[in-house]
């Protein structure tokens, strides 16, 4: 029974949709508890999501448990875009595109200093759509990157006030990007007018590592490091009507880091029945240098002007974002014995330079505002959250192959939903 509940709960997080309205791609929605408490979810107890938010901590549950999660996600936003003389010449909004979170997460004890952990969920994820006729579109009027995480971990427990873990990451990616071609490429050739499509998929190796120190019976603090993870994604090529009205159709090839981070945090215990969480993030988003792809063969070819097969051999975008920083507060407060109530708040900096944003990604400074209430007994619990999250507002610039010079993002924001189920055997 145990074994069938484990495959069935990893096969449907490595199998569902993983999707985002979150920025630079990640995730923190990883079970309804964690939404509740704005993602500051560090030092729970007997919660196997623990391998998730800080993997350290799965010392603190007893037994046998299994967790499945699944958390809803719906982006909402507007956008105007502005001429090479700031006029404006479009104004729009995006396709509401909902998906789901999943995760799915095992820990046994196998005795008073060993724990063995494994989870599956998703680290980094995104999608967004515009209307394809828009001029929007030229940038991206569809994109999606489904992703997850499967992370086998192993903890030990030193003594009362020490606690460590360290884990492998696999972690899978499937990349679409689609977008509408539409350029003069010489005074004595045809206007382009096309449509690209990128799919590809990719598998990568990464680890992570993480430790607790526990002050006194109030008091704790804990830090998680998550490692880069270096995808070399192979992708299909298909150009539509992008060689004067004729097909093309090869492959693509890219490179993209992942990137780093640190998160440390710091629990208080008020009495039994409260409790209070900080936690802090730093994720190196510099390592989004670029996103660049190559193809084996031209979107356009004309023979008599190899330069412009040269130029549309490939599709290079300069990214060049910053290290950013995400802060979250969260509290829970057990009513009884059985009821307990959550919420929870997070900030999150922009990491995107103005020369370095696209409609992939169009997000500012985040702000998330979460309420949950969780049930449980003896053998099994059940959480519920709601959030509400204020992406804010974003200027970047146009690519040379855009059909805007500016473009302006504002009144995003993303509806949160989340339940989770976990039992103990």
């Amino acid at each position: 029974m145990k074994k069938h509940f484990l495959a069935l709960g990893l096969a449907a997080a490595l199998l569902a949709p993983q999707a985002a309205g979150a920025e630079g791609f990640a995730i923190n929605e990883w079970s309804a508890e964690g939404v509740a408490m704005g993602g500051a979810r560090m030092f729970a107890e007997d919660d196997a999501a623990n391998v998730a938010y800080n993997p350290a901590s799965i010392t603190k549950v007893k037994g046998e448990v299994m967790k499945s999660s699944a958390t809803y996600l719906s982006p909402h936003g507007n956008y105007k875009l502005y001429d090479p003389y700031d006029n404006k010449i479009e104004s729009g909004k995006n396709k509401v595109h909902a998906g789901w979170a999943v995760g799915s997460y095992y820990v046994k004890q196998i005795n008073d200093k060993e724990w063995f952990g494994i989870g599956a969920f998703p680290r980094f994820a995104m999608v967004s759509e515009f209307e394809r006729g828009s001029k929007a579109s030229t940038n991206a009027f569809f994109s999606k990157l489904n992703g997850v995480s499967v992370t086998p971990t192993y903890a030990h427990k030193f003594d009362k006030k020490w606690s460590a873990a360290v884990g492998a990451e696999i972690n899978y990616v499937g990349l679409e990007l689609q977008k509408n071609l539409q350029m003069k490429i010489h005074p004595a050739l045809p206007e382009i007018n096309g449509t690209t499509q990128i799919e590809g998929e990719s598998y990568a190796l990464g680890w992570n590592a993480a430790a607790n120190y526990t002050f006194d019976d109030k008091n704790e603090i804990g830090v998680v490091y998550r490692s880069r993870i270096k995808h070399s994604l192979e992708a299909d090529l298909k150009g539509y009507g992008t060689n004067f009205g004729e097909d093309v159709f090869g492959n693509a090839y890219g490179v993209v880091t992942l990137p780093d981070s640190w998160s440390i945090g710091y629990n208080h215990k008020f009495d039994k029945k409260t409790r209070v969480e900080l936690n802090a993030t730093r994720t190196n988003w510099s390592t989004y240098d670029a996103l660049n792809v190559y193809f084996d063969r031209p979107l356009v070819d004309v023979p008599s002007f190899p330069a412009i097969g040269a130029a549309t051999s490939k599709a290079e975008s300069p990214k060049n974002w910053s290290n950013g920083w995400r802060y979250a507060i969260g509290v829970e407060h057990n009513i009884s014995d059985k009821y307990a109530v959550m919420a929870g708040f997070a900030y999150d900096q922009s990491s995107i330079p103005f020369d370095g944003g696209d409609f992939l990604v169009p997000t500012g400074n985040r702000r998330t505002y979460s309420l949950g209430a969780r049930y449980n007994d003896k053998k099994q619990t059940v959480a519920v959250a709601l959030g509400w999250m204020d992406v804010g507002s974003l200027d970047f610039k146009g690519h040379t192959s855009d059909a805007y010079a500016r473009a302006h993002a504002y009144d995003s924001f993303t509806k949160i939903a989340s339940i989770s189920y976990q039992r103990k055997f």
